[in-house]
């Protein structure tokens, strides 16, 4: 749910969440549409599917448990490498270094007196497991990640930085820039279509095509291009004539 989201919008619906699914059989047991309705408007429904997806393979596999090998982790579905090694590392204290956005700017600048994009994966993941306790892994992986989030920012913090004294960037003076990264307009955008077409099937499901886009106030030819997205995302199902842009296509939750 923390993927692409702030946690301030995730609290409330992961607290309700869990006390729908409080563990991995009842979530993997669960109809798709049911963890749909319940993942609610977070958006990115993917990584519901790919939770519940993800829950199911748990239960066939590993007895319904979470495992705790990280190369076990990152062969379930909407896992990679920065979820398996959180995982592994805050819930079972597996010594594996977790890098985060905020973790590999620490890293690069401290080791490397460089920008995260001006240094090779390879060289950053090497940093951040040379410098990893592995006695607390979990307290350690913590910290970086509220390192680099609240002080070795874009424009970093050096004198409230513990690592200054070995830090390769501000030694060479370089006083960081801003972030360049730009949030995609949400009004209009095919994700605003994508999410009123899943919040009209979580109020009734199955619809028309052209009921959808009554619903919404959507175009047809809109409603249409966010189905087929949602369709191939395994987030609902869509006849051959929704699928086509017939009006009475039907559209519908899947099980």
């Amino acid at each position: 749910m923390l993927q692409q989201t702030q946690a301030s919008r995730v609290m409330l619906t992961f607290e309700a969440f869990i006390a729908r699914f409080p563990d991995v059989a009842s979530l993997a047991a669960a109809p798709r549409a049911d963890v749909l309705r319940a993942w609610g408007r977070l958006g990115y429904p993917r990584r519901a599917v790919a939770l519940h997806r993800a829950a199911r393979e748990m239960v066939q596999r590993h007895a319904g448990t979470v495992p705790r090998d990280p190369v076990e982790l990152r062969a379930l579905p909407g896992v990679g490498d920065y979820t398996s090694a959180s995982l592994a590392s805050l819930a079972y204290g597996v010594p594996v270094a977790a890098l985060d956005t905020n973790v590999r700017r620490v890293w690069a600048r401290v080791d490397h007196g460089a920008e995260p994009d001006e240094v090779a994966d390879p060289l950053l993941r090497r940093a951040a497991t040379d410098w990893l306790d592995p006695r607390r892994s979990a307290d350690w992986n913590q910290a970086v990640m509220d390192l680099g989030r609240e002080v070795c920012r874009p424009a970093p913090r050096c004198d409230e930085c513990p690592l200054r004294p070995w830090c390769g960037f501000a030694a060479s003076g370089r006083a960081g820039r801003p972030s360049t990264r730009r949030r995609p307009r949400f009004e209009g955008s095919l994700r605003q279509v994508r999410g009123a077409t899943l919040a009209v099937l979580c109020d009734r499901s199955p619809r028309t095509l052209g009921g959808i886009a009554r619903a919404t106030g959507f175009p047809t030819e809109r409603v249409a291009q966010a189905v087929g997205g949602l369709h191939r995302d395994g987030v609902l199902v869509a006849s051959s004539a929704a699928s086509s842009g017939h009006d009475r296509g039907l559209v519908s939750l899947p099980d």
